[in-house]
């Protein structure tokens, strides 16, 4: 796991537990299952969503293993909504790692996906918090919607952005809600204050998608990973491509391309106009918003050094690079 970012440091131990729990899920007693599993499992993230329940607790002043068991489940699910994506999209590699169902196939992916699906569940039933098992299920359903949605409107270049942002809630500030929820939750804290983190990780987590967006046109494709341009060449649109629909109704790249014209060239044009029109920091001004939205969430809170990893957290949804 990354240490180097300084949001961390309140939490170091329990994040070496929340690690060690994730380590616990590979071993099932059946080598080649282990082997699946470890693939995805040890796959370096930054962690965020298990650092934002982490940090959360510790802020409201929890000390007990509710918290790490629920980080732990955070990340599961997490990692099993990656794996399906990436099964779905047909993807190569995650992580600069080749992906599961590139190397195993779809069939093998899915049915790990699964495992971690089910391994996320345990460990929130570990909790014996009936609340948050609750809001944890809920939470699948909103990533399914919202993945269903996305597929559903492929190529919808008339789609509103109301749309998207509930699209994009669903499918991430969901689970970045319920991150912070949780750590509220099983804090003991009272109803306004759950609110308010509920309120702090539903903003983070859509403004976190609106950049991983935008990441999408920027740099090269060794650097983001994928080919640049690669969710609206595959019908998906995000907020700049929303963004240049709405500003260039006329002759617009990104409505041809729905419509099945030219597709290189298209996606070429789209790319430099978001850059060239202003486009690009339009949508990045969206996220900014949304962050201090979020930060305000936590006005009024106990001022402490996991409340200030919090705001620095924050800070790096917006500064984070690929």
């Amino acid at each position: 796991m990354e240490t180097a970012l300084s949001f961390y440091a309140p939490i170091q131990g329990e994040l070496k537990q929340v690690e060690d729990g994730l380590k616990s899920v590979v071993h099932t007693g059946m080598g080649s299952t282990d082997a699946l599993i470890s693939h995805v499992v040890d796959v370096q993230g930054k962690r965020v969503r298990s650092a934002i329940t982490l940090l959360t607790a510790k802020m409201l002043g929890c000390n007990d293993e509710g918290p790490v068991l629920m980080g732990t489940a955070v990340e599961l699910l997490h990692l099993a909504t990656l794996l399906h994506d990436d099964t779905i999209d047909n993807a190569d590699v995650r992580r600069g790692r080749a992906t599961l169902s590139s190397l195993e196939g779809a069939e093998i992916a899915v049915l790990v996906g699964d495992f971690l699906f089910a391994a996320s569940a345990v460990k929130v039933c570990d909790t014996q918090n009936i609340r948050v098992i609750r809001r944890f299920s809920e939470t699948i359903m909103d990533l399914s919607s919202g993945q269903l949605t996305e597929r559903f409107m492929v190529n919808e270049w008339q789609q509103t952005m109301d749309q998207y942002m509930e699209r994009i809630y669903k499918k991430t500030g969901s689970l970045f809600a319920t991150a912070s929820d949780a750590g509220a939750v099983l804090s003991g804290a009272d109803e306004t204050t759950i609110k308010q983190m509920r309120s702090f990780g539903k903003n983070l987590g859509i403004a976190f998608q609106v950049v991983d967006d935008i990441l999408d046109f920027e740099g090269t494709a060794a650097e983001i990973g994928k080919p640049v341009g690669n969710d609206l060449a595959s019908g998906t649109l995000t907020l700049p491509a929303l963004l240049l629909v709405e500003r260039y109704p006329k002759n617009n790249p990104v409505v041809a391309l729905c419509q099945g014209i030219e597709r290189e060239e298209n996606i070429k044009r789209a790319v430099d106009m978001m850059h060239n029109t202003g486009v690009i920091d339009d949508a990045y001004k969206v996220a900014e918003e949304l962050r201090v939205k979020a930060n305000a969430s936590l006005d009024g809170m106990p001022d402490s050094d996991a409340k200030q990893a919090l705001l620095e957290l924050s800070d790096f949804v917006l500064a984070r690079h690929v």
